[in-house]
């Protein structure tokens, strides 16, 4: 994939709410048509949706109901948003859990595809996507 393709394409995952996959595509479409490149298939941008970066997150600047559940993190380090919706679902108290279900819907939807889950917090997990659309 061209690097300004790539570029585009995570720039229309990284909003707050889920883009329908549609809508994506027709986007692609148009960005491809103006700068004469292919344009991609629906399974890569399922793909891309699965490896894009989230957000990551300086631990110092979270909230410390949410900086508690990062027990083996250093105050100076930074959390990717899938491995903070992990460790705000499977550890944290109801102020980390509210934290995570408003966390960007990438963060989530990368974060359900982890192993571990604990089978409540997968629960919850499940009831934040299927309620936020995602």
């Amino acid at each position: 994939m061209a690097p300004e393709l790539q570029a585009e394409l995570e720039r229309l995952l990284r909003g707050q709410e889920r883009p329908p996959v549609r809508t994506i595509s027709s986007r692609l479409e148009e960005f491809c048509t103006e700068h004469g490149l292919d344009v991609p298939a629906r399974a890569t941008i399922y793909q891309a949706m699965a490896r894009t970066p989230s957000r990551s997150y300086e631990v110092r600047t979270l909230p410390a109901a949410v900086r508690e559940t990062l027990y083996n993190l250093a105050e100076d380090g930074t959390v990717p948003g899938h491995q903070l919706v992990f460790h705000c679902l499977n550890y944290g108290g109801v102020q980390a859990l509210s934290f995570a279900a408003g966390l960007p819907w990438l963060a989530l939807y990368q974060a359900a595809r982890l192993p571990g889950w604990r089978p409540r917090s997968r629960g919850l997990l499940e009831a934040i996507l299927r309620t936020r659309g995602i």
